[in-house]
């Protein structure tokens, strides 16, 4: 993966936390949410992963008129032959930008649900599978900004992991504006990895173990979160398995070769920090995983 690592730091200048949590997500076959302002690399770093990871990619440029045909295909009636036949929509590919996707409705962005979770598109009574390699990265303004539409629990809860891009350090921005345009080095990348090396990435991702310690530990956090009162609700049992899921490809991506403590710390707050509400209002969601973490100490 380090081919992996270099061509995406080379895109995305001064952005390494960012890019090891963005392959730690599509790693552990799960999907990704950029929120940040406009103009912060959410894009070139989503069109960065699919060059480097081979991955089929389609954008989708999210707005208050998109309809769900738009994005998951409709039948169209062939008058020669008297059949409708099934386009597909851009929801068919191996890596999908939805973005800026709290600009669209509630009914188009719940277009995605299914997509996300079963991996398959039932329309017109019939079941399409998804590709095999299948992700979505969204990108998302923030609420405060016009002309966005928050995005429900049920709609958050499909993305894995949630980052922010932030404002690059003085050197990294200096590199930006006086080095090539980020549009001419995304046509000039090519795939690192091929799609079955991806998958058997995957799978050793998913076969690092994890001892009963860590397990607890990882249990002590959810209920942490349940208990605490500091939140509306806590975290469900699906986020602490995407909790697990992240932390194993972030152990595999670190080298090590069983998950500790440490690797659960590095990815709990991107996890986590979306699926929680505070009850105070704080809107953080990286300070809620943090104070989680900070509560719970790791059993002997």
């Amino acid at each position: 993966m380090q081919a992996v690592f270099d061509q995406l730091n080379s895109v995305v200048l001064g952005k390494e936390p960012q890019i090891k949590l963005s392959l730690t997500c599509l790693l552990a076959n799960g999907h990704l949410l950029l929120e940040d302002l406009p103009g912060m690399g959410k894009t070139v770093l989503s069109h960065a992963l699919a060059g480097a990871l081979g991955l089929a990619y389609k954008r989708v440029q999210f707005t208050n008129d998109l309809l769900p045909a738009d994005l998951l295909g409709a039948s169209i009636y062939n008058k020669d032959s008297g059949e409708f036949r099934f386009v597909e929509g851009p929801v068919f590919s191996e890596l999908l930008l939805a973005d800026e996707i709290n600009r669209a409705t509630p009914k188009t962005q719940s277009a995605l649900l299914e997509a996300m979770e079963e991996r398959q598109v039932s329309l017109d009574g019939e079941t399409r599978p998804l590709p095999e390699a299948f992700f979505v990265i969204a990108t998302q303004n923030p609420s405060e900004q016009a002309g966005t539409s928050p995005l429900p629990e049920s709609q958050l809860d499909r993305f894995m992991v949630r980052i922010q891009m932030g404002y690059p350090a003085k050197q990294s921005e200096l590199e930006i504006l006086a080095g090539e345009s980020r549009r001419q080095l995304l046509e000039q990348m090519q795939p690192a990895v091929s799609p079955p090396q991806l998958k058997a990435y995957q799978q050793a991702c998913r076969d690092i173990p994890a001892g009963d310690q860590v397990l607890l530990y990882l249990y002590e956090l959810l209920q942490y979160s349940r208990e605490s009162g500091l939140f509306v609700s806590g975290v469900s049992t699906r986020g602490g398995l995407a909790v697990l899921n992240a932390a194993k490809a972030w152990a595999w991506l670190s080298g090590d070769a069983q998950l500790m403590p440490m690797h659960i710390q590095a990815v709990f707050p991107y996890v986590v920090g979306h699926r929680l509400q505070r009850r105070d209002g704080q809107s953080d969601p990286v300070r809620n995983g943090l104070d989680i973490i900070d509560q719970v100490v790791i059993p002997r």
